[in-house]
């Protein structure tokens, strides 16, 4: 258990880095693994040497990031004098040729002989530098010198550091335990759009409107390799700018949510727990950029458990969190021959007949007159202020009446019909039962209050609508009310829920009739064995049984 586990102390910051080499040794091995953030200043020693008469800089970073190796005090005559201040670039050292990379894990080894010293970057060897000795094997001197090794205030964090023998070697300790990091797998990505500023845009707000998006958080290793870890990940959605929580909603409702089973939780309260070293997350975003002085965010995962440590924890690229944009949809206005075109500065629509073909003029619904067809226009009105109550936050873009005109009725199968062929006056249209062309022969349908109420309505409320109906219409009549649900809700995904939950109540009716054989009365241990079954059955979960209370 205990290495399966990541233990804090293993990471420390630098400056608790402490080593003390005794004066009669001819040489080391100095190997660590460390992970400098960007808020550094340069330049800068990471490492001094420190004796009774003052501190030298044994290794460096200068104003170009460049990694220098100074010599030792006690072996070397090149080696910077504790008591003055000099210069690093004045100053005998080995040097590699390429800038330091920041916030990665880099394992650094510092091999110091009598003749010489060696930097080594990620187990090979970058620079050398020769240098003179001044060790006297036996000498009384040097027994007396001890030089500590000392790590500097600069932030930064090492792994595993070490002193080691000449004799063992740099690139096997570099194999031997590489640190580990958290890593978002964009290739996993899914529901997320990428601007061409880099911005990630993903459809939140309302409950109705906002997207499930999926993203997967690694642990690698430093070599770039997934590490499985009984870790659990968190994740939390900031301001870009400044890192600062996003608030809640003013509904009271967290910001960014994760979904389970199709229930949202605030994702706080639901950790993601590593497989094989992934964690995957499902999630949901109820807060919108425009809502927060159109600030972007950012998605931050770490684990809870060693929270400070900045490669344990992972930022996404920043976000623009958007309301759905809307597909513009026409309502079916009728239309009947007549000889005489309607005229365009009434405000009605100007349709003109030619040898038979139907010809429509859109212009600005202005003033209807009182006729048949203005009270189908009034009555598409209605609707389409109760979408704009409904669409809130979801549409930049409400709808309007201009926009809500049409000259055709649209079926089932997405495709437009002829209101003329069909024989449909506006009468016809004004009745109750009658929706669209592809129901004209159908019988009864939901009405749109219903329509409207499922719309509108809560969980509560769409739960005892959804009882109603499926008990009352047929599957033809309940697959077109789902489709206008999806209609006006803009959300397409309304669709499956009705049908899921008129198969549920459906198989619910079923198996109470076979527990209760028409008995109102039914004894608890005779009903938990087939209600297990069921919820086995609905689950798709064999092996996941209720929990006994």
């Amino acid at each position: 258990m205990g290495e399966n586990v990541i233990k804090g102390e293993d990471y420390y910051l630098l400056k608790d880095l402490r080593f003390k080499i005794e004066g009669d040794e001819e040489g080391f091995s100095l190997c660590f693994w460390v992970y400098l953030m960007k808020s550094t200043t340069f330049s800068a020693t990471l490492i001094s040497q420190v004796d009774i008469g003052g501190n030298a800089p044994f290794l460096a970073l200068n104003e170009k990031k460049i990694l220098m190796l100074f010599p030792f005090i006690s072996l070397h005559k090149e080696a910077p004098d504790p008591g003055k201040s000099a210069p690093l670039t004045e100053l005998q050292h080995a040097s590699m040729d390429t800038e330091f990379p920041l916030e990665s894990w880099i394992h650094v080894g510092c091999r110091v002989s009598t003749d010489s010293v060696q930097l080594h970057i990620d187990g090979e060897i970058v620079a050398e530098k020769p240098v003179s000795s001044s060790f006297c094997k036996g000498s009384m001197s040097n027994s007396r010198t001890k030089i500590t090794l000392v790590g500097s205030n600069m932030q930064g964090y090492v792994h595993d550091a070490k002193i080691l023998p000449l004799n063992l070697s740099i690139k096997d300790h570099y194999h031997k335990d590489p640190p580990l990091l958290l890593s978002i797998d964009t290739s996993s990505a899914s529901e997320i759009e990428e601007d061409s500023d880099g911005v990630w845009s993903i459809v939140g707000g309302k409950a109705s409107c906002r997207r499930i998006f999926s993203l997967d958080v690694v642990l690698l290793n430093a070599f770039g390799q997934p590490v499985n870890k009984e870790v659990e990940i968190t994740a939390a959605l900031l301001y870009a700018d400044n890192g600062s929580l996003v608030e809640k909603t003013s509904d009271g409702e967290a910001p960014l949510l994760t979904s389970y089973d199709g229930i949202e939780f605030p994702t706080y309260d639901r950790p993601s727990k590593l497989l094989n070293g992934r964690a995957s997350f499902k999630l949901k975003i109820s807060q919108l950029s425009s809502k927060c002085d159109n600030r972007l965010f950012c998605i931050r995962f770490e684990v809870p458990k060693l929270v400070g440590f900045p490669f344990l924890e992972v930022l996404s690229y920043p976000i623009r969190c958007i309301s759905r944009t809307r597909t513009i949809r026409t309502f079916s206005v009728p239309f009947k021959r007549t000889p005489a075109a309607i005229h365009p500065t009434n405000g009605s629509q100007s349709c003109g007949f030619d040898d038979g073909s139907l010809k429509i003029h859109h212009n600005t619904v202005l003033e209807a007159k009182p006729s048949p067809s203005s009270k189908r226009v009034r009555l598409e009105q209605e609707k389409i202020s109760a979408m704009e109550q409904l669409d809130g936050e979801c549409s930049p873009h409400p709808l309007t009446a201009n926009k809500a005109e049409g000259a055709f009725a649209k079926g089932l199968d997405g495709t437009h019909e002829n209101t003329e062929d069909a024989g449909i006056s506006p009468a016809d249209y004004e009745s109750k039962g009658v929706r669209n062309v592809a129901l004209k022969n159908s019988g009864k349908s939901v009405s749109d209050l219903t329509i409207f109420k499922y719309c509108l309505g809560g969980l509560a409320d769409r739960s005892h609508l959804l009882k109603e109906i499926v008990t009352s219409f047929s599957d033809e009549e309940i697959l077109e009310f789902a489709h206008q649900v999806s209609i006006y809700t803009g959300c397409s995904h309304h669709r499956f829920q009705i049908m899921t939950a008129k198969r549920l109540i459906e198989e619910g009716r079923n198996a109470w009739n076979l527990i209760s054989q028409n008995n109102p009365h039914v004894h608890w241990d005779c009903a938990v064995f087939e209600i297990e079954e069921q919820f086995k059955k609905i689950s798709c979960c064999s092996t996941r049984p209720l929990s006994h209370q």
